[in-house]
């Protein structure tokens, strides 16, 4: 039933659902509020049995996660930004053990500069660690991954992460329909643990693993994600016979079947994406979209046949590599390599900049008439960025380039000459 809920409340509410034994975590904005929801339905007795435990770091969080799900527990946990790097080393862990925790990573940039607003920087810092990353659209589909990655981590025995964009999503107070208990149960079974720490049984459960054997264990680990390809859609078509509404397949597609330009993009953007496309399909342009919600592993032959009939693909980012450019850009690319398509990285939504409808349709303007750079910032103020670069070129201490552009802004009340 639809109700008028915040996101983060109704990702709590979904995740009770799932019935997790553990739950440990550090509280970060934009995070907060699915944690401490979470804590008051165990405080209250609503979800139990359960364990929440107090960590003094998203270290620890992730370390308890370990031991918990180590134990034969099904474990939860969420962090953002920095709270992530913080248990980067842990998050290895989780992935190379192979232990099916489930994460809510509310996505939000990394500093420094600080920064709490959204971005993927996050969860492309942390892309390689072998955990499978899905990425939500919606609140909607925020509430329905979370069952989905529960049933996915312990199938597979792999650590799965949900990304949400901060505040777009978590703080967003829309009408989500909670998974019902009793379909969560019919979808999600008991869990049962591939690996356990049982004294009955007696086994080490990371062991020291020398030159001998450790390709092999992490090529199995590769594999293992690999299987997730098969599986995601399996899962996602039980999905929507229990529920009623389809959600965590590989990617969709929206407005593509003639299309000669097309969209890819990851997350919340999508939405305002449709609405730019629909807009310039009014004028006659053919444009469409790829939202791709499996992130890793990386869905390769679906976004080839995606983008098969494509003239034009346009990458969206809301993350990039620094002297690079464009990371799912770079995957995108990989996919389409035999393919004679123009590709176009945009990075836009650093920080939390808003990306409006309106410069996503002077950016298919800019497509249509082939006006578009290999790599585009959308939005940039090159005025600014070229008022800095004299500065450093002209003097030697020139200050911290943060605070200078915000004081070339007006925004600060000081600013070094």
């Amino acid at each position: 039933m639809l109700r008028q809920i915040e996101g983060s409340r109704a990702v709590a509410e979904t995740v009770a659902r799932c019935r997790p034994e553990v739950v440990c975590a550090y509280p970060i904005s934009p995070q907060t509020h699915i944690i401490e929801a979470i804590g008051s339905m165990v405080k209250a007795g609503s979800l139990s049995p359960c364990e929440f435990i107090n960590v003094e770091s998203e270290f620890a969080a992730m370390s308890v996660s370990i031991g918990a799900s180590s134990a034969g527990a099904r474990a939860y946990t969420a962090t953002a930004s920095q709270g992530l790097l913080f248990m980067m080393e842990a998050v290895y862990n989780a992935a190379g053990l192979g232990l099916p925790i489930v994460m809510t990573l509310a996505n939000r940039a990394i500093g420094a500069p600080i920064n709490i607003w959204n971005d993927h920087s996050d969860a492309m810092a942390a892309r390689d660690t072998g955990w499978i990353q899905l990425f939500a659209e919606t609140n909607q589909e925020a509430c329905d991954l979370h069952v989905l990655a529960f049933r996915l981590a312990e199938e597979l025995s792999l650590p799965v992460m949900v990304c949400m964009d901060g505040f777009i999503l978590t703080h967003a107070v829309e009408g989500i329909d909670v998974p019902e208990q009793s379909d969560v149960d019919s979808y999600l079974p008991v869990y049962e643990p591939r690996q356990v720490l049982d004294p009955a049984d007696p086994i080490s459960i990371g062991a020291m693993v020398g030159p001998e054997a450790f390709t092999e264990v992490r090529y199995l680990s590769h594999l293992r994600q690999l299987d997730a390809l098969e599986l995601i859609p399996t899962l996602a078509s039980e999905f929507a016979s229990t529920f009623g509404r389809e959600s965590g397949a590989l990617l969709h597609s929206y407005r593509t079947d003639d299309a000669t330009t097309i969209v890819v993009a990851l997350g919340s953007v999508l939405g305002t994406i449709k609405d730019a496309v629909d807009r310039r399909r009014d004028l006659g342009d053919k444009v469409g979209v790829v939202g791709i919600t499996t992130f890793r592993p990386f869905p390769f032959e679906e976004v080839r046949h995606a983008l098969s009939n494509a003239e034009k693909v346009i990458v969206m980012e809301k993350a990039f590599s620094v002297g690079y450019g464009g990371v799912l850009s770079a995957d995108v690319a990989s996919a389409t390599h035999d393919a004679t398509i123009a590709l176009h990285s945009v990075v836009a939504g650093l920080g939390g900049r808003a990306i409006t409808q309106q410069s996503i349709e002077e950016l298919l303007d800019d497509a249509a008439h082939d006006r578009l750079r290999p790599v585009t910032f959308l939005d940039l103020d090159l005025g600014i960025v070229e008022t800095e670069r004299a500065r450093i070129g002209s003097v030697r201490r020139s200050g911290p380039s943060a605070e200078n552009v915000l004081s070339d802004l007006g925004t600060v009340a000081s600013r070094i000459g």
